[in-house]
């Protein structure tokens, strides 16, 4: 590959034995531009998450369980795939022999790095010019967009009460300035947004504010005009490339660093002359926690998702013996479903559109060249969402195109059983996500059964589909607080074959999770004596409230439709 061999030739002029390629810009967002998909580039890789090492001779690419079959499909040619955390870089790093690794300090923060690499033999080297950039001669141009206000009435609280939460933080906590680096921590606690994301309205800018609750903004100075007159009055605007000047000025002061989201770059320049704290920003807490009108916002935005999703799977029903569907058309008519709505925005994620074999790929994406006709027989997997004018939507619905699969019903069933043990958890006082992970596998593992991926992930309100802290997985210790938003999304894969999986997003009310999402789950697929009463009390109940929610909204034959779909097992 000849991008390889002109990023190998940079190794001699600044005397390194690899380069390391993170996935993530200097934001730290989920999803990069294409600009800064500098992974993708050297790679092919198109999923949202992942890393490569390219040594001298040798070329390696790390992902998680969701991505391993997508990689090797993409970049199994150049690189050798590793899936993580079941294996680490020091797996092919921990060699006798000294191994200089560059990296650009402005992509990486210090506890992923001492995470990845705590090898002996091993020495990072941070290097300022980023070594992709320069041999990048096509890169694509960042379209420019302005930021935008929330008003207090579609955020459900104003940037001044929420700015006064961070400072009574930071003076409990002794601590002089917070620098929060993640945009989505800027978007909260400024009420605004953004368009510097392709998935999610995120407006790309930092901000460093004191224990007095005055704001210094970094970022491109022409996107914040809309804003400047209306977000509080203790704010300062800076161009974004003043940063590095504003955090050498600071001396003597006690600074919390978010270690999720500030670089080694940013780190570096802070820790000269100051004492500094690492850990996560307390602003992703405070995001967690849903407010009664961001609540009462994304039940709406589910109400409309939910109407869209389920003409779609009608119309697919209907359609694919007769007519020519394949995994992109079908994903283009949900999006015109979607935008049939005048609050839809654009899709919250790269929608997942999979028929048969690729149903099995978990963050599957349709091209021409995968592109599989929806044939009798199959499983149709899509993994959707939408942004809406208030809110985010996440939902995964797994159908059966006319599939007579015993052993697959039973699979069915027990992502079903998986999903609804999630559903029905008692929340304790101190219930963390592992424990509901670990219910949510059980009828899959009495079959030696599992899934490699997460049971769920946080939500965020008209922001990140993908948010923390919150999370149902084998390692979460995160308190499950009400407010909460997760996705509840059990399934299991066989590669080369079909997946499965079942997803709705769903909210903490005081000790129980409430069901956002509302469309039909597929009962052709069900075996209703692997049920038990109370799971099949469950679904008739989430059912029905389907029905009553939806019905209104559909045509006639729709709403026979939904009332068969919706009816009691």
């Amino acid at each position: 590959m000849k991008i390889l061999k002109k990023l190998r030739k940079s190794f001699e002029i600044y005397t390194l034995d690899g380069y390391l390629v993170p996935k993530n810009d200097e934001y730290f967002n989920e999803y990069v531009s294409d600009s800064n998909d500098r992974l993708k580039f050297i790679s092919n890789f198109t999923g949202s998450a992942g890393f490569a090492i390219i040594l001298k001779k040798k070329s390696y690419l790390f992902v998680d369980g969701r991505y391993s079959i997508q990689a090797k499909i993409q970049s199994g040619k150049n690189f050798k795939i590793i899936t993580i955390p079941q294996n680490f870089p020091k797996d092919i790093l921990k060699t006798r022999k000294k191994i200089i690794i560059g990296f650009d300090p402005k992509l990486h923060n210090k506890k992923q790095l001492d995470f990845l690499f705590n090898i002996k033999n091993v020495f990072l080297k941070p290097v300022n010019k980023n070594l992709i950039d320069i041999i990048w001669s096509k890169r694509p141009k960042d379209h420019f967009r302005p930021f935008f206000s929330l008003s207090e009435k579609d955020a459900g609280q104003s940037s001044q009460k929420k700015i006064k939460k961070v400072k009574k933080i930071l003076t409990k906590n002794k601590t002089d300035y917070l620098l929060v680096t993640a945009p989505e921590n800027v978007a909260w606690l400024l009420n605004i947004r953004g368009y510097d994301s392709e998935f999610s309205p995120i407006p790309n800018a930092r901000l460093l504010i004191n224990n007095k609750g005055n704001i210094d903004l970094f970022s491109k100075l022409e996107k914040v005009r809309k804003i400047k007159k209306i977000t509080h009055k203790n704010i300062n605007f800076h161009d974004e490339n003043k940063i590095e000047k504003n955090l050498m000025n600071l001396r003597k002061n006690n600074i919390w660093l978010d270690s999720l989201s500030c670089s080694v770059f940013h780190r570096n320049l802070l820790k000269k002359n100051n004492e500094v704290v690492e850990k996560i920003d307390p602003i992703y807490f405070l995001k967690s926690i849903k407010n009664s009108i961001e609540i009462k916002n994304m039940k709406k935005s589910h109400m409309l998702d939910g109407i869209a999703l389920t003409k779609f799977l009608f119309w697919l029903k209907k359609n694919f013996k007769k007519n020519k569907i394949t995994e992109i058309s079908a994903q283009k008519k949900l999006e015109n479903f979607r935008k049939m709505n005048k609050d839809y925005k654009f899709p919250s994620f790269s929608t997942i559109s999979g028929a048969g074999p690729n149903s099995a790929i978990i963050h599957y994406k349709a091209t021409i060249k995968s592109n599989r006709i929806l044939k009798k027989g199959d499983l149709y997997l899509v993994d959707s969402g939408g942004q809406y004018s208030f809110g985010t939507t996440d939902v995964t619905r797994t159908i059966s195109l006319d599939n007579k699969s015993n052993f697959i019903k039973d699979v069915f069933t027990r992502v079903l059983k998986g999903h609804i043990a999630v559903s029905d958890y008692k929340i304790k006082k101190n219930s963390r996500g592992s424990d509901v992970d670990r219910n949510a596998r059980k009828s899959l593992k009495k079959a030696k059964l599992d899934y490699p991926h997460g049971t769920g992930h946080g939500v965020g309100y008209f922001l990140n589909v993908h948010e923390g802290p919150q999370s149902f997985s084998k390692n979460s210790n995160i308190n499950l607080k009400p407010g909460m938003i997760i996705s509840n999304e059990p399934g299991f894969y066989k590669e080369g074959y079909f997946g499965i999986r079942i997803e709705n997003l769903i909210y903490i009310k005081k000790n129980k999770f409430e069901e956002l999402t509302l469309v039909p789950i597929e009962k052709d697929l069900i075996k209703k004596e692997m049920l038990n009463k109370q799971e099949i009390v469950w679904l008739n109940k989430y059912h029905n409230k389907v029905k009553k929610k939806l019905f209104r909204y559909m045509n006639f034959k729709e709403k026979s439709n939904l009332i068969d779909s919706c009816s009691p097992i």
